[in-house]
C-alpha cells in the first residue's frame, strides 16, 4: 500500500513552510490587533499510495491545515504543491481544474450534501463540472460509483433524508471518486459514526485504496483508528508539527513529550492497581492560541522543561530512517516513560469488526449494503 520515498515517484501533495494567520479583532478603521496562528511553519508531503495521519488535541489546527492542503483557503506563509504544480497563488478558476485531483470528506455526511438535490445530481455535479464523461453517459457512471461504494444504482433518485448516516458517508465517498482524484482528505470521516459502521467505511476507504491506488490525509483524534489505517503520523501541537513517523515507530517508541502524552492518554480497561501503567501527563491548560509561548510551546505544561525550552524554537530534527521531532532532549528523557506510554490503542469491538469485514471480502462478492 505504501509507496517508497524516491526522487523519481513525485509527491501528489507538498507543502513547504505553511503557515495561516486568522484576524480576530479589528480597529474601527479595519486594522489587524489580534489574530490566531492556526498553522505555523508546516512541511509535509504525501505520496502516491499513501495514508498520512494528521493527529492532535482539538483546536491544533488538524482541519485548517487540510482545508490549505485543498487551498480552500490561501496560506499566509508557505507554498502548496499539487501533483508537482505550485497553487499557492493560483486564481479561483484555475485552482478549480487542479482541485479535481483532491478531494475531500468532511466530518458530517448530513451537513456536506445538499437536501435539495438527489444523490444522482449530488454525483453528477463534479462529472458536469469537470466535463469527466458525455452527459448521455453521466447516469450510467453515477451508477458505477454508487456500486462502487456498496449502494444501489436505483437508490440515486433518492434524497439525503432517506438514507442513513453510513449510506451518507459512502454517497459523500462516491462523490469524491467522481473527478478521478490521486488523493483524498478525510476530515474525521468516520468520527460521526457508530462503530460498526465506522468499520465499514474504513475497509471501503482501504478497498478503494487498494483497487484505485489512492492516497489518503487522514484527519482524526481517534488513535485506535489510526493505528489501523496509516502509513505515516504527523503529531500536532498548537498549530506546528512536533513528530513524524512511521505509524508503527510512532506507536512503539514516541519520542517527543506530547506525543507521549497523547498515547498515553488512550483510555484501556483498568488493569489492576499494581500493574497500571503510570501516564505521562501534562501539565497545566493549553495555553492561548492568540499568543502562544516563546521558545517549545509545549515548554510551559512539559514535565521535562529545560531552561533552553523557553528560548529556543526547535525545528524537526530528521533522524536517518526518516523519523523526525521537534524535541532536543528527547534522548534525554526517562527511558521508563517511553515503555509506559507505549500501548497500542485498542478497541476489541473495532477489531473483530475489521477482521469479519475482511474475511468477508475475502471470501465473497461485493454486496451492496441496505442499512448503516
Amino acid at each position: 500500500m505504501t509507496q517508497p520515498s524516491s526522487e523519481a515517484v513525485r509527491p501528489i501533495i507538498e507543502v513547504r513552510g505553511l503557515g495561516k494567520n486568522f484576524v480576530v479583532k479589528r480597529s474601527l478603521l479595519g486594522r489587524p490587533l489580534a489574530s490566531v496562528g492556526a498553522v505555523d511553519d508546516v512541511t509535509l508531503s504525501l505520496m502516491p499510495g499513501e495514508t498520512l495521519a494528521i493527529v492532535g488535541e482539538s483546536g491544533c489546527g488538524k482541519s485548517t491545515l487540510g482545508r490549505l492542503l485543498m487551498r480552500l483557503i490561501k496560506p499566509s506563509a508557505g507554498e502548496v504543491f499539487i501533483d508537482g504544480q505550485n497553487v499557492t497563488d493560483l486564481s479561483h478558476a484555475v485552482m478549480r481544474e487542479q482541485r479535481r485531483h483532491v478531494q475531500l470528506i468532511f466530518q458530517d455526511p448530513y451537513a456536506s450534501l445538499n437536501p435539495r438535490m438527489t444523490i444522482a445530481q449530488t454525483i453528477a455535479e463534479p462529472l458536469m463540472l469537470h466535463d469527466i464523461v458525455p452527459a448521455n453517459q453521466r447516469a450510467r457512471r453515477v451508477a458505477e460509483l454508487l456500486e462502487m461504494v456498496g449502494l444501489r444504482a436505483e437508490q440515486a433518485n433518492r434524497y439525503p433524508h432517506e438514507f442513513s448516516g453510513g449510506q451518507r458517508q459512502r454517497v459523500v465517498i462516491a462523490r469524491a471518486l467522481a473527478s478521478e482524484p490521486k488523493a483524498i482528505i478525510c476530515d474525521e470521516a468516520v468520527s460521526a459514526l457508530d462503530v460498526s459502521i465506522q468499520a465499514q467505511i474504513l475497509n471501503l476507504l482501504k478497498d478503494l485504496q487498494k483497487r484505485l491506488g489512492l492516497a489518503f490525509v487522514f484527519i482524526s483524534h481517534d488513535l485506535g483508528v489510526v493505528k489501523h489505517i496509516a502509513d505515516r503520523v504527523a503529531v500536532m501541537y498548537l498549530g506546528k508539527v512536533v513528530e513524524t513517523g512511521m505509524s508503527d515507530e510512532i506507536f512503539a517508541a514516541p519520542r517527543h513529550p506530547y506525543t507521549r502524552a497523547l498515547l498515553s492518554a488512550i483510555p484501556v480497561a483498568a488493569p489492576p492497581s499494581h500493574q497500571r501503567p503510570k501516564a505521562s501527563r501534562l501539565l497545566g491548560d493549553l495555553p492561548s492560541p492568540l499568543s502562544p509561548p516563546e521558545g517549545c510551546r509545549l515548554h510551559t505544561r512539559c514535565p521535562h522543561v529545560r531552561p533552553e525550552c523557553k528560548i529556543v524554537s526547535m525545528k524537526l530534527d530528521v533522524e536517518a530512517s526518516g523519523h523526525a521531532n521537534a524535541c532536543a532532549f528527547w534522548r534525554e528523557l526517562p527511558a521508563q516513560d517511553a515503555a509506559e506510554v507505549a500501548r497500542e490503542p485498542r478497541n476489541p469491538k473495532l477489531e473483530k469488526l475489521f477482521a469479519a469485514f475482511e474475511a468477508m471480502a475475502a471470501n465473497r462478492p461485493a454486496q451492496t449494503v441496505t442499512g448503516g
